[in-house]
C-alpha cells in the first residue's frame, strides 16, 4: 500500500512523544501490506473499524485513533488525522 501525507502524519502524531515509535513501526506495516478490503486490514489490526467510509485504526492501545481512507483498488491509504481518544470522541464524521 502506498501511504499518502506521511509527512503530515509524522507531524501530527510528533505533538505526543509516546507515539513516535509505533507510527513508525505502523507505516512500515503500511508501506509492506497489500490489502483488498476491511477484513484483510483486520487480519493485520483487529482493532481497526470502518466508519463513514474511513479507516479508524487504534494506536498505542486506545490512547490515540489515526484516521485513514483507504482505496484497495489502488491500494493507497491516505492519512486524514490523528487524535487522543478524547477528541476522537468529538470527532464529526
Amino acid at each position: 500500500m502506498e501511504l499518502r501525507r506521511k509527512a503530515q502524519l509524522r507531524k501530527d502524531a510528533g505533538k505526543h512523544g509516546d507515539t513516535k515509535k509505533v507510527i513508525e513501526s505502523w507505516i512500515e506495516v503500511i508501506d509492506n501490506s497489500d490489502w483488498n478490503d476491511i477484513t484483510k486490514v483486520r487480519e493485520t489490526y483487529p482493532s481497526a473499524d470502518y466508519v463513514n467510509g474511513k479507516t479508524v485504526f487504534n494506536i498505542k492501545g486506545n490512547s490515540y485513533r489515526l484516521i485513514t481512507i483507504i482505496d484497495y483498488s489502488l491500494k493507497l491509504v491516505v492519512y486524514v488525522t490523528f487524535l487522543t481518544h478524547a477528541d476522537y470522541d468529538k470527532y464529526q464524521f
